[in-house]
């Protein structure tokens, strides 16, 4: 079930915040986060978290945000075309080039 969870989430890392103690890295099933030069948590392997969220809770300097992508639930297939960008429209209250350039021919009965 994991697999299907991989490449959603954002793991952001605020250095400032890092004491280095290197539980995230030690204690991620996925092994996202490793301890660079300075001793500090870098994400390297983004794409293999399953935002169990372990290293969040467990954070001690709460130094570490694990988030879903918000590009995951925005994007969409190019041909979806007309209806993904109504939607689109429809939710952020501001158009896109992609719904101008439809406006027109859908008023021309093109569409």
């Amino acid at each position: 079930m994991s697999a299907k969870r991989k490449g959603r989430s954002k793991v952001t890392i605020f250095p400032d915040w890092c004491k280095g103690c290197g539980i995230c890295a030690a204690f991620c099933p996925s092994k996202v986060m490793e301890l660079n030069d300075q001793g500090k948590a870098v994400v390297v392997r983004e794409e293999e978290c399953i935002h169990c969220g372990f290293c969040e809770l467990h954070c001690p300097d709460f130094a570490i945000m694990v988030q879903p992508k918000e590009d995951d639930e925005v994007c969409t297939p190019k041909s979806s075309g007309k209806k993904s960008a109504k939607k689109e429209e429809q939710s952020s209250g501001s158009g896109t080039e992609a719904s101008e350039k439809e406006t027109p021919a859908q008023e021309k009965g093109e569409g």
